[in-house]
């Protein structure tokens, strides 16, 4: 187990007040950055609710020294980083993702957001609408009323039954009043005694702790500002609540007074509550059949006070007693333990793997939310208050078992390296790459390739393999094998391997392990293992419906295969064995590789060659789908006309181009909604340029005129563009595209998609060089045949087809 202080980072407050801090990681290919306010919803006058949330919009908007499409948003946007913000109860965070050499740039728009805010009565007006654009989303959204509900056996008088999302009507821009309320809002909290900067980046500590100074140099310099202290919890002397229904039963646990310490002690409780080894109360209860599911969740804690989420999806919907009687004789076999050592490790264990494979921007929030650590004697203090308060039994009936240690987490981080054999380079080991077999003139004869594309020197590395099925995929499958590999699955995440198992266009299904690739072997022989065996029957269940955006997104992999229904027949025995697959895998070292062997000779199916890429269609093809809510959304997919690699740069270039325009477009000056987005995707092999919109108020034939008038102005915009602006943008994004700089996860899925378009074992390098090469004429002749759809384009929406030219897939 690793020391303690290994996973702490640097931390200190600076002479101004501004609290830091700063975490070192050498193999980090980006840097993070996080601010934390101490300042939310719940913090702002009674009179003005979502003040908070507007004031976290507005800026975005620009200022005088970064005005739109050189600001935040469009800057990290246009250097294939990650941004967002979020406002919480009683915190604001702005977090940022880019690659080293723009984190500079990032961090200077940031402190000039914040320090020089555009707050002038017209800006927020426009804001105003996307903010209300938002709310009516967020009001019809399932989920999110959902979790709004389980507040409702809180005292009325607390903050978290409140109104904090903020809409047309309570946000009174016009008014002197609001304005002044906002004007102090902002004034006596975004200041430095109020604020946490959290760096993470393969920059030195030195380094990244002089950023944060120049930071803390250009914000308002202040003392941490007084706040009120909310209500008790509840208004009766009950501590909990429930709330049931035909499938699911929800406890909702209070606490006050706790001592002070960070998460982490009610982290570690939720982590083996939600355990489902043997001998823990999951494994207990699916015994007995009164419940599939558990999952344990903090919702909420502040000066003290916390509320603790368990949510069960029952079997029985008359087992609620039986479930809380279990529960209360589990956490008293808990709360007897003697400082829980044995669990101490393996939770200390899971942070140390966490921090392994963690990128740039999960290390800054996790430092962030002060979830960085082991269990301090101030969190066992405060885990042991928790568990009073929580009402354990005393006298325990169950034969309840502490989890025994997760199988991945015992294989070494590191595994050794193996040395070459005599005559053998470090480019060939006697592993053959794509690119060499087609030098050779011979088709795959192996159905797994080895790619030399990453790296074999780091600890990550990314496995793909595929199966395309000889018959449609029966109705339940993917229900039913996320259930046969929850468990496994959570395993592997924990030892750092994430897994993912889902249909990737029609008839074909990929399993995915990217991250840590030391325990991967034995994570493939498990999932190999467990797909052997029969998979559990799954009891429907009445799930929360996504948005409408999000669930297009979700079946944007199957757009071209519409028109093929899943099969409703039984499960055949023989789904996986008569099934063709290959698979692709990089980054491995020659003792994964090594390893790897054993697991993959078990790999059920027919060995295949690989498949031609299917090329565009050139059609103007709209499918429609039926979404929950009343709002309507839309997906543009535009393919290259041609898979030749000059047609992918200059598409690719497209939309970098066409990314901080099209939001400000459609989202700021056309305020049709807050969900715009546009970018590069890649599906199934093919490229091409996605534009998104969801709107309250816009039909999905409205929407796809926007975007189509937009596309419209494309040559001109190119058009007005200086050479060595264009010329910067190649050289931003050929670099963003070099697999030295990308992290595994997203390289490892470019080579994937390489793969699947016949792409060489070079393909990133040459995809660089290529988009470097694109000149201006040829760029805006990819322009024009964007517009025509030479590629074809495809259109997910959940309207009606609105007629020619589209036509309704079939």
């Amino acid at each position: 187990m690793p020391a303690p202080d290994s996973l702490r980072p640097h931390t200190e407050t600076l002479a101004n007040g501004l609290r830091v801090t700063v975490r070192h990681v050498p193999g980090l290919k980006r840097s993070a950055a996080v601010l934390r306010v101490a300042a939310g919803s719940h913090d702002v006058p009674l009179a003005w609710p979502g003040l908070a949330h507007f004031l976290e919009h507005l800026f975005f908007l620009g200022s005088e020294r970064f005005p739109t499409g050189e600001n935040l948003m469009a800057y990290v946007q246009r250097h294939g980083g990650q941004i967002n913000a979020r406002t919480s109860e009683r915190t604001t965070d702005f977090f940022f993702e880019l690659p080293p050499e723009a984190f500079v740039g990032g961090l200077e728009r940031l402190w000039d957001m914040l320090t020089h805010p555009r707050l002038d009565e017209a800006d927020q007006l426009r804001e105003r609408e996307v903010l209300h654009a938002e709310y009516v989303a967020w009001s019809q959204d399932v989920a999110a009323q959902r979790q709004v509900a389980l507040h409702d056996g809180l005292s009325a008088t607390h903050p978290l039954r409140g109104f904090h999302a903020g809409n047309r009507d309570s946000l009174a821009v016009t008014q002197p009043e609001f304005q002044a309320a906002l004007q102090g809002f902002y004034r006596r909290f975004y200041q430095s005694g109020q604020m946490t900067l959290s760096l993470a980046g393969p920059q030195s500590v030195d380094a990244l702790k002089a950023l944060a100074e120049q930071f803390g140099d250009h914000v308002p310099v202040g003392n941490a500002a007084v706040r009120h202290l909310p209500v008790k919890l509840m208004e009766s002397s009950q501590s909990s609540y429930q709330q049931a229904n035909e499938s699911g039963l929800d406890l909702l646990f209070t606490f006050e007074d706790l001592p002070a310490a960070s998460p982490q002690a009610l982290d570690f409780l939720c982590a083996w509550l939600n355990s489902s080894k043997p001998g823990g109360l999951l494994a207990t209860l699916r015994q007995r059949g009164l419940a599939d599911s558990l999952k344990a969740t903090p919702l909420y804690e502040f000066a003290g006070q916390a509320l603790l989420h368990i949510e069960f999806k029952l079997d029985n919907a008359k087992a609620s007693d039986e479930i809380q009687s279990l529960l209360r004789d589990w956490l008293g076999f808990f709360a007897a333990q003697d400082d829980w050592a044995p669990l101490r490790g393996e939770f200390c264990a899971l942070l140390h793997r966490r921090h392994e494979i963690g990128t740039a921007l999960q290390l800054a929030r996790w430092d962030s939310e002060k979830r960085d650590g082991p269990l301090s004697e101030n969190d066992l203090a405060r885990l042991r208050e928790i568990l009073k308060q929580l009402h354990p039994v005393d006298n325990v009936t169950g034969q309840w078992q502490l989890p025994a240690p997760n199988p991945f987490l015992q294989t070494p981080s590191e595994p050794p390296r193996a040395g070459l054999i005599r005559g053998q380079t470090s480019a060939h080991r006697g592993l053959r790459t794509f690119a060499q077999d087609r030098s050779r003139g011979r088709r795959e004869r192996s159905p797994m390739q080895f790619s030399q594309a990453l790296a074999d020197t780091t600890p990550q590395g990314a496995v793909y393999l595929r199966w395309r099925l000889a018959a449609p995929a029966p109705l339940d499958l993917q229900p039913r094998l996320d259930r046969h590999l929850q468990d496994l699955r959570e395993e592997a995440r924990q030892a750092g391997v994430d897994v993912t198992f889902e249909p990737s266009g029609n008839h074909q299904w990929l399993l995915r392990l990217v991250g840590l690739q030391a325990p991967m072997p034995l994570v493939l022989e498990h999932i190999l293992t467990k797909l052997g065996q029969p998979l559990p029957t799954v009891q429907a269940r009445n799930e929360a419906p996504l948005t409408p955006i999000r669930y297009l997104l979700k079946e944007l992999p199957n757009y071209r295969q519409q028109h093929l229904q899943p099969s409703a027949l039984p499960l055949p025995d023989s789904l996986w064995t008569t099934a063709r697959w290959d698979g692709l895998a990089t980054g491995l070292s020659p003792a994964t590789q090594a390893a790897m062997g054993p697991a993959l000779a078990r790999v059920p199916g027919i060995a295949s060659q690989e498949t031609e890429p299917t090329p565009p269609s050139g059609q103007r093809l709209w499918r429609t789908l039926q979404t929950h809510g009343d709002e309507q959304a839309v997906l543009l997919f535009c393919p290259t006309p041609t898979q030749s690699l000059p047609d992918e740069a200059a598409w690719r270039l497209l939309a970098q181009l066409c990314q901080a325009p099209f939001y400000q477009r459609l989202r700021v000056e056309l305020q049709l909604g807050y969900a715009v987005f546009s970018g590069s995707r890649q599906i199934d092999g093919l490229t091409g340029v996605l534009f998104g919109a969801q709107s309250p108020s816009t039909s999905a034939a409205g929407l796809i005129t926007h975007i189509e008038q937009f596309l419209s102005g494309l040559p001109q915009r190119i058009q007005q563009i200086d050479d060595s602006s264009l010329i910067a943008q190649q050289q931003t994004l050929a670099a963003q595209l070099q697999s030295s700089a990308l992290p595994c996860a997203q390289a490892a899925e470019l080579l994937w998609h390489g793969k699947l378009a016949g792409r060489p074992s070079d393909y990133l390098e040459q995809l660089s060089e290529a988009i470097v090469l694109v000149e201006r004429e040829q760029l805006l002749d990819a322009a024009r045949r964007l517009i025509d759809a030479e590629g074809g384009q495809y259109c997910l929406a959940n309207e009606a087809c609105p007629g020619s030219p589209w036509q309704a897939a079939g």
